[in-house]
């Protein structure tokens, strides 16, 4: 197959920066992501569901592979909520391998050898892309509350301008879990004539009560840290350290499952074999989540977190048509694959059906996968291969398809 190089598609990170760009050690990655970034001038507004033109804006993204001369072998991977581009990259901050190597890369079910794979931070995150912790500049401050709201649907309409940038008129395959999953949808609904499969996986058409709960929860702790400043945190010299630990502690607890903690912590103690009387981490389980909540507020932003959030709260693909799913996906042509997991509570298989049903009525094609599991929510990025044998069964399905 002929290739171009993925070189040739990759601006220089450091020119694309601009003037403003000093090394990534000096200034937090919202301002200089160590990674690729597309920037957008005042006369390219990004239109906002909240009723804003976001401009001039910048989207942070990595690449893998090469795009061929069709340009017909991209791949679109959507992140989910405190995730970023570096899906198969050095993560800069934690040092850590890319959160999705265990299922892309070069001989995996994404195969890095076959496809060109893109991935970007998203609108109103904190590794690049435009949110909450950039200068606005209005103000040449930190946006802070004054970013607009952001929805998946924006998300997804500023990836389309990244692809339009990199000549990409349409995806061979758009994949993603969680929040990932909801951009998968959305991208397939707003653009599914630049959509030829689709793989929406541990997600929703909508977020539930319950899930709104939780994020309430979690946004309330950060905003009660007297350390938030209203939000203006970034000017004040302070971190709601102690709000965004918490909140992620509570979080954490949804993406697992309680036969997961059970075989990882059980009841045991963390220093011994008594209680402490104290209301120090006694229990494993209370010590694994408090290094849970200090190694995060290390790598993310508490606005982000209040924006991103939201932004799933937000999601409900079938009002957006109505109250009829199926209306999201009428005439679609795109293939779907849809996966969910036996222990995943937070969207349970349940919810993969009504996405099912949804896309059946719609005449679409769609195949299903419930993958036992005990692994929780997380299973999507862990080391699951019943998960890696259904990928790599609808990618090569969906390659043979297209002519790769």
């Amino acid at each position: 197959m002929d290739t171009i190089p993925d070189t040739a598609l990759k601006p220089d990170p450091v020119a694309e920066a601009g003037p403003r760009a000093r090394p990534a050690a000096d200034r937090p990655q919202a301002l200089d992501p160590r990674s690729l970034v597309a920037r957008f001038g005042t006369d390219e507004p990004l239109a906002m569901d909240a009723g804003a033109r976001l401009a001039p804006f910048q989207i942070a993204y990595q690449t893998a592979g090469s795009l061929n001369a069709e340009r017909s072998n991209a791949v679109l991977i959507c992140h989910a909520l405190t995730g970023d581009q570096h899906f198969a990259h050095t993560h800069p901050v934690t040092g850590k391998a890319g959160w999705w190597e265990t299922l892309v890369g070069p001989g995996k079910p994404i195969d890095t050898d076959r496809y060109f794979v893109v991935c970007s931070n998203v609108i109103g995150s904190c590794m690049g892309s435009t949110g909450p912790a950039s200068i606005d500049p209005a103000t040449d401050r930190p946006y802070g509350l004054d970013f607009p709201l952001v929805t998946i649907r924006d998300m997804v309409r500023a990836q389309a301008m990244l692809l339009d940038r990199l000549g990409i008129r349409d995806l061979f395959l758009c994949v993603g879990g969680s929040m990932g999953g909801m951009q998968v949808l959305q991208w397939a609904a707003l653009y599914p004539e630049r959509v030829f499969a689709a793989l929406p996986i541990a997600t929703g058409p909508r977020h539930s009560a319950q899930n709104i709960a939780f994020h309430e929860v979690g946004r309330q702790a950060i905003m009660a840290d007297p350390a938030w400043a209203d939000g203006r945190y970034l000017e004040a010299g302070t971190r709601p350290a102690k709000g965004l630990g918490v909140a992620r502690m509570g979080a954490h607890i949804t993406y697992l499952s309680e036969p997961a903690l059970h075989r990882k912590f059980g009841r045991r103690f963390q220093g011994g074999s008594a209680p402490t009387f104290s209301f120090n981490a006694d229990f494993q389980i209370e010590s694994y989540l408090r290094h849970q909540g200090l190694s995060f507020v290390e790598r993310f932003d508490a606005n982000a977190y209040l924006y991103l959030t939201r932004a799933m709260d937000y999601f409900d693909l079938a009002e957006d048509h109505g109250g009829v799913l199926a209306k999201a996906f009428q005439g679609t042509r795109t293939r779907f694959c849809v996966i969910s997991f036996t222990s995943d509570w937070l969207f349970p298989t349940s919810e993969s059906r009504a996405i099912v049903h949804a896309l059946n009525a719609a005449s679409a094609p769609v195949a299903f996968v419930e993958i036992e599991s005990d692994k929780g929510h997380d299973a999507f990025l862990l080391d699951e291969p019943t998960l890696f044998s259904a990928v790599q069964g609808f990618v090569d399905a969906a390659a043979r398809a297209r002519g790769l």
